[in-house]
């Protein structure tokens, strides 16, 4: 087999293999990223190298495998875009948490957030208490959006990135 045809085989099969693996063990965004986090995907990158290009260690073997990881991302973006059930798949759907001044303790329990990693995230937003929201939703980036009213009436909404990454769905 042609040595670029090999590597960009073998990239593509990382690339699979990644996508899926994310599915399963949970997303972390690069914007919430701890030292365990980066520490992790040091490690995988180092891991899979080898894998991609196999002993093809030239200038012209990485390229090869950072177009075709290139390559995969772009085509992967386009294809979740004009399909909703793959994008769901992959990304998830946001989450209400708070609609109301009501807190959804099921969904706060199946989402896997604590009331106090809630009201946390409801207080960084400059909200006083629970009743005074009117939507908390978990997105699919793992940021807690609150959209809240004020003494005034006017609707307020506020993103505040999340101490923890978005869990994993629950197969």
């Amino acid at each position: 087999m042609n040595p670029f045809l090999d590597v960009a085989f073998r990239s593509l099969c990382v690339y699979i293999f990644m996508i899926l693996a994310l599915r399963v063990f949970g997303k972390n965004q690069l914007s919430q990223l701890n030292a365990g986090d980066v520490i992790l995907l040091l490690l995988i990158s180092n891991a899979v190298q080898n894998a991609m290009v196999g002993p093809d260690t030239s200038l012209q073997g990485g390229l090869v495998a950072a177009l075709v990881l290139f390559i995969c991302n772009f085509t992967l973006k386009k294809i979740m875009f004009h399909n909703p059930k793959l994008n769901v798949w992959i990304q998830d759907q946001p989450e209400i948490l708070v609609k109301d001044g009501i807190v959804d303790l099921e969904r706060l329990q199946k989402c896997e957030i604590t009331s106090d990693e809630l009201l946390e995230s409801i207080r960084e937003h400059g909200v006083e208490s629970v009743d005074k929201v009117n939507l908390a939703i978990l997105e699919v980036d793992g940021n807690i959006s609150i959209v809240s009213t004020d003494s005034n009436q006017q609707t307020n909404f506020t993103r505040h990135k999340r101490k923890f990454p978005r869990k994993a769905h629950k197969f």
